[in-house]
């Protein structure tokens, strides 16, 4: 592990001048999530209306199966950690982890409209993601010197995020090429994620670290053992506490076409606008927390959420929500990644990472089912007001909890 004793807490290196230079692996990594990112984002784009509107599902229903996709990763996550760490074979649990993914395209067209099968379909495509989530970030991190984290994890996301973008389009382009056919967007996603396995399997070289003493230093006890550490405990609490608060890009989405009410072929667009500022702001946001601290960076893109709910409640500028949404995800997603990874020792990396992404996934699993049932029972501007308000008082407390690695 790269360490130097000048550097933050959060290992970003203020007064250095960063290179441009991104190691290769992280390019193949970016192109890898690229592909992917088409392939799963072509499915998350039409996903919301498919079951609301096409199977009929209610809203509580709906936030099920949403809190469902983070409960999942949320369990398999540690495990994928681990195993990636005590066998040193990173790239090939996030292979399995992509794999996975790719198989379950095609199968919610098998599943139909039965809740528990769909629900099966999607805990099997989110336990693909719980188990390559983790070991790619830590091929990301073992790549990279502490102080060019920012930038990499940037350059990544904003690949990454590319893909995102394009999905929503060949989404759209599939549904008006077909008369608005699902099924037709769920096979060509999943020749899609097969193109991104293959790019995995071809250009992704492993990073294998000598282990420090026996096969029990990458125990699942040594994981929880990282907890003891006062700096990334409180970078896990933190995550956690604002995950509790954060509302999933669905429901957003959800949420702009009730009060546009645009055309229901036009929903898979909306991602677009997010994915287009996140990726505009994905490297300059890394260089800077590189430079100015990441944690300053990463709280601050919680306030543009608080910015984004409050705009939703009130007059509800389409452009100005998916905006500040980009900027949330330019200033956090890998910004985060970038903070906790200079905390980790090398063999235990991605049980770390693992461990971190775990948390925020439980509190993003009952943040959906809250704030679903939150809408069907009393509407969505009194739920949209409490997560508003959780968030903005969450910023505050999370500031004087870590301003002192800040």
């Amino acid at each position: 592990m790269y360490i130097s004793a000048s550097r933050a807490a959060d290992g970003a290196r203020p007064r250095s001048r960063l290179s441009w230079a991104v190691p290769g692996n992280v390019l193949a990594l970016g192109a890898v999530s690229l592909v992917t990112d088409i392939s799963s984002e072509m499915v998350t784009a039409v996903l919301p209306l498919y079951l609301t509107l096409s199977l009929g599902l209610n809203l509580l229903q709906f936030g099920l199966l949403d809190g469902l996709s983070f409960g999942v990763t949320a369990l398999v996550r540690l495990a994928g950690g681990n195993l990636a760490d005590r066998w040193q074979r990173r790239k090939l649990v996030a292979g399995i982890g992509y794999g996975l993914s790719a198989l379950c395209k095609p199968a919610l067209l098998a599943a139909g409209g039965s809740v528990a099968a769909l629900g099966a379909v999607i805990a099997v495509d989110r336990t693909g993601k719980g188990l390559r989530t983790a070991p790619r970030d830590a091929l990301i991190s073992l790549s990279v010197p502490p102080d060019g984290l920012g930038q990499a994890f940037g350059v990544h996301r904003a690949m990454d995020t590319f893909g995102a973008l394009l999905g929503p389009l060949v989404a759209f382009a599939v549904l008006m090429g077909t008369g608005g056919a699902y099924d037709a967007v769920f096979v060509v996603s999943f020749c899609v994620a097969v193109l991104g396995v293959l790019l995995m399997v071809m250009y992704v070289r492993d990073q294998r670290m000598p282990l420090p003493g026996p096969r029990s230093a990458t125990s699942p006890r040594a994981a929880f053992g990282l907890l003891r550490e006062a700096a990334f405990r409180r970078v896990c609490v933190v995550a956690a506490a604002l995950g509790l608060v954060t509302l999933s890009d669905a429901f957003v989405y959800l949420l702009l076409q009730k009060r546009g009410g645009f055309g229901a072929e036009y929903f898979p667009l909306l991602p677009i606008g997010t994915a287009a500022v996140y990726l505009l702001l994905a490297v300059p946001v890394g260089r800077l927390a590189d430079r100015v601290g990441r944690i300053p960076v990463f709280l601050a893109g919680h306030v543009a959420l608080v910015a984004a709910y409050l705009v939703l409640i009130g007059p509800g500028w389409l452009v100005a929500v998916l905006a500040l949404q980009g900027v949330f995800y330019a200033a956090t997603d890998g910004v985060l990644m970038a903070v906790a990874g200079p905390m980790l020792p090398a063999h235990l990396r991605t049980s770390g990472l693992a461990l971190l992404q775990t948390g925020q996934a439980t509190a993003r699993l009952f943040s959906s089912v809250l704030f679903g049932a939150v809408w069907t029972v009393w509407g969505s501007t009194p739920g949209l007001a409490a997560m508003a308000a959780g968030l903005a008082v969450c910023v505050l407390g999370a500031w004087s909890v870590v301003r002192r690695h800040a």
